[in-house]
């Protein structure tokens, strides 16, 4: 599969269409927090000096913790969610996978790039996004029983007790979690994937040496080990998924679902509300197979007031 894949950001697209500047701009197109992680103090040898193994070790350690991790289950990080997406099904057995959607597109992106052919069967191959991007929905144990299962956590962080992580033991599954949505740093470019140890050891020689940056072990390290922010940071998110409900219902739209980063709601015509708020500088999140649907995410806590006058 070749071509531009339909996704958020594009927002210097935005500011040729509508003037403005980046900085003059709410990029609101994307689930990212918009209040991310503090950036802690880096030794020299982060930037100069190859990751050493102890490093390594560190991470996936307080990696295993915070996402109570099975004692049986493999992990491996690498440069986001999206570097493991696409080595997957080059590691995996098969040709035939179920992605139910809609859903994001770089799964059926990365399986149709490697040869494998979509479809409706889960017999064989299955990838849930969990919850689902972009109506939120929540997938059962019972629901992700294929022989070889991909359960993608990109966005769960913002509730773990939805989280499918004990799966993560049973042959054959490999859940995926993302660093850069919940903790605010995308462009650090860290994800995990979490599994059959067979799975995992041949995404490891896959994926070769050094896949993590050095600053991406430290920071990615002193975040996972910081759960009071982790728990403070839900709790405004679910404030402000909230307040960004009752201000857009109130402008005629309905709420189809979503997560607490990034909330969808059904209008009349979403490139007219996508144009409507452009018209602000607040840009969205539309979808060519959903016309009736606007996806945003949230805004930071002093950029509200830009929100509100868009509509």
């Amino acid at each position: 599969m070749s071509g531009k894949r339909d996704h958020g950001g594009g927002l210097d697209a935005a500011i040729k269409a509508y003037g403005g500047t980046r900085d003059s701009w709410l990029d609101l197109s994307t689930g990212i927090n918009p209040v991310p992680y503090p950036m802690p103090a880096l030794p020299d040898d982060a930037w100069t000096a190859l990751p050493d193994e102890a490093a390594f070790d560190r991470l996936y350690a307080l990696a295993r913790s915070f996402w109570n991790v099975p004692a049986e289950a493999g992990i491996i990080g690498a440069t986001g969610a999206s570097a493991i997406i696409a080595a997957l099904p080059h590691v995996m057995p098969g040709r035939d996978v179920c992605i139910p959607g809609p859903t994001y597109n770089e799964h059926g992106a990365a399986f149709a790039a490697a040869g494998w052919r979509l479809g409706d069967d889960a017999r064989h191959a299955m990838v849930a996004v969990h919850p689902n991007n972009p109506d939120g929905h929540i997938w059962q144990a019972g629901d992700v029983d294929a022989p070889f299962t991909i359960i993608d956590e990109s966005f769960c962080d913002v509730a773990p007790a939805q989280s499918l992580i004990h799966l993560a033991a049973r042959p054959g599954t490999v859940v995926l979690k993302s660093f850069g949505k919940f903790w605010g740093l995308a462009g650090l470019r860290l994800g995990f994937a979490i599994g059959d140890p067979a799975i995992i050891a041949k995404l490891t020689d896959f994926l070769g040496p050094w896949q993590i940056s050095g600053p991406a072990l430290a920071i990615g390290a002193e975040a996972l080990s910081d759960p009071m922010w982790a728990d403070d940071t839900r709790q405004r998110l679910t404030q402000d998924a909230a307040r960004l409900d009752a201000l857009v219902t109130q402008n005629g739209a309905t709420l189809v679902g979503g997560t607490n980063l990034f909330r969808l709601y059904k209008v009349q015509d979403a490139k007219a509300a996508q144009d409507q708020l452009a018209k602000g500088h607040v840009w969205s999140r539309v979808f060519p197979y959903a016309p009736d649907w606007l996806r945003l995410g949230l805004p930071a806590p002093d950029r509200w007031a830009q929100l509100e006058a868009a509509f």
